[in-house]
């Protein structure tokens, strides 16, 4: 049995005991209260929905977005590591990007449909990137090889930055659209009610002369 079901049973159970055993009604307006009131909590607990959070409905999810939250630490971590201004810079960006993209999966977690990439590639493979960088770096390699990692790297760096921050726009597309449809709704009903902004200003000009 499923939980509420359980609880209403038990409270059926009760508000038959407590009349009979209890108060010596008799036996069938008792089971008639038991009855009912197992009735009565099944539909109150039916309306009682688990929050729309998403932990309680994509817990893939969810443990997606906690390790995400972990590798976006390991990020933050390389800033005061990396030696070139311009990557410290990117990658300073790249985590308060990454910071509101798991802000916005939390709060409509619908929105992480298009995300796949980001969670299970896009974040493992620069925290990956970013290690060998930081290896390179340590140990001084001033190889052909070496210097040509550190170049293409910082060019990559520099464009996840960007596709991140045009991946967080577009989370935010819809509900753009969907203000912008509002906006224009509200100027023409102002509009309809005379209240347009300009032919105020028009009729104070022609009462003032």
């Amino acid at each position: 049995m499923k939980n509420k079901e359980i609880i209403s049973a038990l409270v059926g159970g009760a508000c038959f005991a407590i009349p009979y055993a209890g108060l010596s009604i008799a036996l069938i307006p008792s089971l008639a209260i038991g009855a009912a009131a197992s009735v009565a909590s099944s539909l109150i607990l039916s309306d009682i929905k688990p929050k729309d959070t998403l932990k309680n409905n994509n817990k893939t999810l969810y443990e997606k977005v906690n390790t995400a939250k972990g590798q976006n630490k390991i990020i933050l971590g390389f800033i005061t590591k990396i030696q070139n201004s311009d990557t410290k810079k990117n990658l300073k960006e790249i985590n308060e990007t990454i910071t509101k993209i798991l802000n916005v999966i939390e709060k409509n977690y619908r929105k992480a449909e298009r995300l796949n990439n980001f969670f299970d590639y896009y974040l493992p493979v620069l925290i990956k990137i970013l290690n060998k960088y930081d290896e390179i770096e340590n140990q001084k390699l001033v190889s052909k090889e070496g210097k040509n990692f550190i170049t293409k790297a910082d060019k990559m760096i520099n464009d996840t930055n960007s596709a991140f921050k045009q991946l967080l726009s577009s989370l935010y597309q819809d509900d753009i659209t969907d203000a912008d449809a509002d906006m224009n709704v509200y100027n023409l009903m102002l509009k309809a009610d005379g209240m347009d902004p300009d032919n105020l200003l028009m009729k104070g000009d022609e009462d003032g002369k």
